[in-house]
């Protein structure tokens, strides 16, 4: 059985575990991708949304193929064979296991997320074989990267691993130093590894869209959710510090290796801002890739 014994320091919002009244980030998640482990609080946070911004809905389901395309790269071109999904949520269709798996039948896939409940339901759903496991740990928690984490029971920390945060960050208060987190994971994990992110953007007080940013980000926190912070270019770039942005650098997520994802999708929604951006550590370094929704024109 894996270990669930990690702490869950949390700066802001407790996770919400079993409780149905209050929504939780990975149902709402769930119920924009049209799943069914969702309750009336989780819709009611996701439609407060939608009456501002209707392509929410379009724009996850845009953030998880981007998450297909990103693993089919990481194991089929760049021969990762270990994935760690931090903030993984709730099962749903293609998952990372699934994904990985099926470029490289060898790879091996820690899922990992702080709300227990989601985390117990994962791990009855995804541990399919003796290369998948799901553990239940927050990343705001230095403990759960440390040398004698679970997580090193079955990842070989001395080889490379790619870590997973796609729309992870932007439900991480300031507070938190989402900087920092990125930051220690870069340094507990080898030379070699990647990290993907993907994070909500603000276009800033000179766009006409600033003001929706904002109004969405107020409904995400006050809402019902409790988090879901728009950031600035200049901030999501301040998780690549001391990396080196890489081709194609900071992109919409539909942009970001389109040939491995098959058929050119439709455009995207116009006015919902997610992005993110690429980087690279040097030869034998630390790799970081993204993708995120570019302002439209």
């Amino acid at each position: 059985m894996p270990d669930s014994s990690f702490s869950t320091p949390e700066p802001g919002r407790p996770p919400v575990g079993a409780d149905t009244s209050r929504a939780g980030i990975a149902r709402v998640y769930d119920a924009s991708l049209g799943g069914k482990d969702n309750f009336e609080a989780d819709r009611r946070a996701l439609d407060a949304v939608l009456e501002i911004a209707p392509g929410m809905c379009s724009v996850a389901r845009r953030n998880r193929a981007w998450l297909r395309r990103v693993l089919r790269y990481l194991a089929g071109v760049v021969g990762v064979e270990q994935f760690l999904d931090a903030g993984a949520g709730l099962p749903t269709v293609s998952n990372t296991h699934e994904i990985a798996q099926l470029v490289n039948p060898w790879a091996r896939v820690v899922y990992l997320d702080n709300d227990p409940m989601v985390s117990a339901h994962g791990r009855v759903l995804l541990e399919t074989n003796e290369d998948t496991v799901y553990l239940h740990g927050d990343l705001t928690d230095p403990a759960v990267l440390a040398g004698d984490s679970a997580v090193w029971r079955y990842l070989d920390r001395d080889r490379p691993v790619a870590v997973i945060l796609g729309a992870v960050l932007h439900h991480l208060p300031d507070a938190a130093d989402p900087a920092g987190i990125v930051a220690r994971v870069v340094d507990a994990v080898s030379p070699g590894s990647y990290v993907a992110i993907t994070h909500f953007w603000d276009p800033g007080v000179d766009s006409p869209d600033h003001a929706l940013a904002r109004e969405v980000e107020r409904r995400f926190v006050e809402k019902g959710l409790g988090s879901g912070w728009y950031r600035s270019r200049a901030e999501i770039e301040s998780f690549f510090a001391g990396l080196e942005l890489v081709d194609p650098g900071m992109v919409q997520l539909d942009e970001w290796w389109p040939s491995g994802g098959g058929a050119t999708p439709p455009p995207p929604p116009p006015r919902v801002f997610f992005w993110g951006g690429g980087g690279h550590g040097g030869e034998g370094g630390v790799g970081v890739w993204g993708g995120g929704r570019a302002p439209p024109p």
